[in-house]
């Protein structure tokens, strides 16, 4: 027996989930190091996404004493573009995906 042809719904239906898969939330994370200084940190923070003196803060300590901090998320593309910044400033960063999102 032969497959119909999807219909133009179903096939809507499957770029939609497509889409959809793309644009999931994808977080960049921090993580600690033995390196780099704890003002270091925070003045990578407040001159890659803005952060003021005391957010910056909080997350540099989250990564201190908890080993990872999570900076940013949001699209792909940008939390890509994150990760690759935060690397070109020496900051050990990884890209995960939110499933819970």
């Amino acid at each position: 027996m032969r497959r119909a042809e999807a219909s133009p719904r179903e096939s809507t239906q499957q770029s939609t989930a497509t889409e959809t898969k793309l644009q999931d939330v994808w977080r960049v994370v921090v993580l600690n190091d033995p390196v780099n200084l704890m003002s270091y940190v925070v003045m990578v923070f407040k001159k890659v996404f803005g952060f003021d003196e005391t957010r910056a803060r909080r997350h540099m300590l989250e990564v201190h004493e908890q080993g990872r901090s999570v900076v940013w998320s949001g699209l792909r593309e940008q939390a890509e573009a994150y990760v690759f910044t935060l690397h070109q400033w020496h900051l050990h960063a990884v890209l995960e995906s939110d499933e819970a999102a």
